[in-house]
């Protein structure tokens, strides 16, 4: 059953206008990340936000970025998330709260754990409660602090703020916005070497090549409470493990560089180590009547056993498990710790000479054994150690302090017998999608096709990129039962020049499918401008490239230049001095360029041009099917997309032609049914045409951006904003080898488009009604 948003039409009309437009755009994403249930609270959480009475921003902002951190961590911690928010209102300001609602996904994305994100706001609660002034600078940067700390660390942090700077307003907002040396102090002791959020696709990728499966991994709060962390430990089939690694250094800071073992060498241990419990434990054992020495014992022998038998495998896994273990202390042992340690060490390490009695008596009794498949062994070499570890003068075992102190080591509350599960629960547990979505091809749909009438929430949906007709109908199966692809949003981040930083995943791009119009006014576009498109086809064929070219006169090259031999044999037959240039050299003469055409397609473009009867769209589109045509004769690579957008939430992107699609008919009438609306914000539009540009394997990459006005928008005040963050992506793109020009219909653009794009990478047309002739003029200029 399909889920639309009609059935909630009456949660819908206690919306202001401007939420329920960003909840219709988003409404397709939301339906695929959250269920029935997740939808309900989705929207009744917008409706309890929207009677708080602070604003529309916190409801927009709500909806738009709500499917974004239930992507990451799952829909659970929606309600957790509204109810913080309802119970803060009364201690700061709405865009505080708009503020901690737009930074969610952030936060979900970087701690990667619903347990994480419910301790996150804990934190936000205390810094409300305690420096309420430091809480928008603090979530301002937000993004610097999650890269470098850990949830802990990130608490303790906080904390030393807090009470350093108690009664000091003007310090709370220094420290919290990164600007006061303490602050980066603070900021350099907490720190972690390695986190988990950074490395875990990898080591996913890792554990499936090394084991052939797949296996879930989940973050925990290791140092939340204190600094030594929390060992690994595996619950329902998921691998629980640090959220950061510092580098391990086995004899502290006089240990040398070679023998220092790096956050992700850790990271692999542990998993490696985890993973040969799940792979190599059929059953778990019984601890009645079992002392917590024997249990002790009992573990030790198992991670050895796992160990043995996941090293028969994967030799290399001994040397990096070996270098994670404490140095080998040979005196007498203080405690029952210390001979375990020594025990784990000596089983693991096959040329062990540990001198202890109790220790070598393990080893033996381990050796002995040549089926490791049962982990009964362990059992039973762990009741005999107990029985000669009772003859030792050592304290009483500890369980706090004797455990075993390899960083890698999982805590082995998977040995024991536990309650009851099934393999159902464990996938439960995990957040990843359970609803799969592919492109399949016509002869797939027709014969394999199980419920063509099945909705968003199906578990798998099946995409028909192209047309399939019905016989008996004449009309195709898209057409009858299909409906238009909606992409997943694309967030951008956006430069606020104000605070001099980067918004994260600020504004959000959707692409939408551009509806064909009539060819016929393609048609007559280029009867109209024949005259044009006979001036051009000289330049045009002036520019093709001619294969191999063949240089003369040249100091070395390929073969000899006979005509310029012979002219330096005459030379010094009549004693002059010869010309040295007498070789010749071929070069290939190839174009390895590639453009992107980058429409404005706001409503401006809808202006009729003075004194004519025609729009200034009417002219962009001319002078594109004018370039197009130009572009296809000379052959390089190129797509013609478009843009305009209703707020930084819903920046509409339109895609006429892509790099690695013809020039042709279907083309043309996208191009002809362009029509233009909205508004103008080109930064978040330059870096989604930025990001398709850097796909194309050219040396030379050219965005071109044809506008009629300067960049704007309708939730924006300050008409620097968006030239500030549009020039702060001209920038990017420049850096990434991407060369931004723009050609402006806007008679006063000489006020700022030089300051956006540089003194030589624009051009002002005077004359709009002379675009069709001067576009394909100046890109051949530019490209010669």
């Amino acid at each position: 059953m399909a889920i639309h948003l009609e059935d909630y039409a009456e949660i819908l009309e206690d919306l202001p206008h401007d939420a329920q437009d960003v909840l219709r755009a988003s409404w397709n994403e939301a339906a695929r990340v959250f269920s029935s249930r997740g939808l309900d609270n989705y929207l009744k959480g917008a409706v309890a936000l929207h009677q708080l009475g602070r604003g529309k921003e916190l409801v927009v902002t709500y909806l738009q970025e709500m499917p974004e951190m239930a992507r990451a961590i799952g829909e659970d911690n929606l309600p957790d998330l509204v109810s913080f928010l309802l119970s803060m209102a009364s201690k700061t300001s709405g865009q505080v709260l708009t503020l901690v609602v737009g930074t969610s996904p952030l936060a979900a994305e970087r701690l990667g754990d619903p347990g994480l994100f419910r301790n996150y706001l804990k934190v936000l609660e205390v810094m409300l409660g305690q420096a309420p002034r430091g809480l928008r600078p603090m979530l301002e940067n937000l993004d610097q602090l999650l890269t470098q700390l850990t949830l802990g660390g990130l608490r303790r942090w906080v904390n030393w703020g807090a009470q350093a700077y108690k009664t000091d307003f003007e310090g709370q907002v220094r420290y919290f916005s990164l600007e006061s040396p303490d602050s980066h102090s603070v900021l350099q002791t907490e720190r972690k070497g390695t986190l988990f959020v950074d490395i875990q696709r990898r080591l996913n990728i890792y554990l499936r090549a090394m084991w052939g499966r797949d296996f879930f991994l989940r973050p925990t709060a290791g140092d939340f409470e204190s600094r030594e962390g929390l060992k690994p430990y595996i619950e329902h089939y998921v691998i629980h493990i640090a959220d950061a690694y510092d580098d391990y250094r086995p004899y502290g800071d006089d240990t040398p560089d070679e023998a220092v073992v790096s956050g992700v060498e850790i990271y692999r241990a542990a998993a490696n180590h985890c993973a040969a419990h799940l792979v190599f434990t059929r059953n778990p054992l019984s601890m009645e009547q079992l002392d917590n020495t024997q249990m002790a014992i009992i573990e030790a022998v198992e991670d050895a056993r796992v160990e043995e038998l996941a090293c028969r495998q994967f030799p290399g896994m001994r040397g990096a498990w070996l270098k994670l273990h404490p140095p080998l202390e040979r005196g007498d042992p203080q405690t029952v710790g210390d001979l375990l340690n020594r025990l784990a060490l000596a089983l693991l390490d096959p040329e062990s000479d540990d001198p202890h009695p109790w220790v070598q008596q393990g080893v033996a009794l381990f050796r002995a054994e040549e089926d490791l498949s049962s982990n009964r062994i362990s059992w039973n070499i762990g009741v005999e150690l107990s029985h000669s570890l009772a003859k030792l003068p050592l304290p009483e075992f500890n369980f706090r302090t004797d455990g075993l102190r390899a960083i890698y080591r999982d805590d082995n509350r998977t040995v024991w017998e536990s309650e009851e599960y099934d393999v159902e629960t464990a996938l439960d547990a995990t957040w990843a999608p359970k609803q799969v979505r592919k492109t399949v091809s016509v002869m797939e749909m027709v014969n394999t096709l199980d419920y063509e009438f099945a909705g968003d929430d199906a578990q798998e949906v099946w995409v028909l990129p192209t047309e399939f007709y019905l016989d008996q109908e004449g009309v195709t199966i898209n057409e009858l039962e299909g409906k238009p692809p909606v992409s997943d949003p694309f967030h951008y981040h956006e430069w606020d020049y104000q605070i001099q930083l980067e918004r994260p995943s600020w504004v959000t791009v959707l692409e939408r499918r551009p509806q064909p119009g009539d060819l016929e006014r393609i048609e007559e576009i280029t009867e109209e401008h024949k005259p044009v498109i006979s001036r051009i086809k000289f330049l045009i064929e002036s520019m093709i490239p001619q294969g191999m070219q063949r240089l003369r006169r040249q100091e070395d090259g390929d073969e000899l230049d006979i005509n310029a031999a012979v002219r330096a044999m005459v030379d010094i037959r009549t004693g002059q001095q010869p010309d040295t240039r007498i070789m010749m050299r071929y070069k290939r003469n190839v174009r390895d360029l590639a453009v992107l055409v980058l429409l404005d397609m706001s409503e401006s473009a809808n202006d009729k041009v003075r004194g004519q009867d025609y729009t200034v769209l009417d002219l962009t589109r001319a002078a594109t099917v004018l370039l197009s045509d130009a572009l296809d004769r000379i052959g390089d690579p190129f797509a013609l997309h478009g843009f305009c957008s209703d707020g930084r939430h819903d920046v509409h992107y339109y895609r006429f032609k892509d790099f690695d699609e013809p020039y042709n008919d279907a083309v043309k009438a996208r191009l002809s049914g362009m029509q233009g609306a909205y508004s103008t914000r080109m930064g978040a539009a330059l870096r989604h045409a930025g990001m398709y540009l850097h796909q194309q394997p050219k040396n030379k990459k050219m965005i071109f951006v044809i506008t009629d006005g300067e960049p704007a928008d309708n939730d924006v005040r300050d008409p620097q904003y968006l030239r500030q963050d549009t020039k702060r992506a001209v920038e990017e793109l420049s850096r990434n080898g991407i060369t931004t020009y723009a050609l402006s219909l806007d008679p006063l653009a000489d006020q700022y488009v030089s300051r956006i794009f540089g003194m030589s990478h624009f051009t002002v047309l005077d004359h709009v009604e002379r675009l069709p002739e001067k576009l394909p003029m100046l890109y051949i200029g530019l490209t010669r």
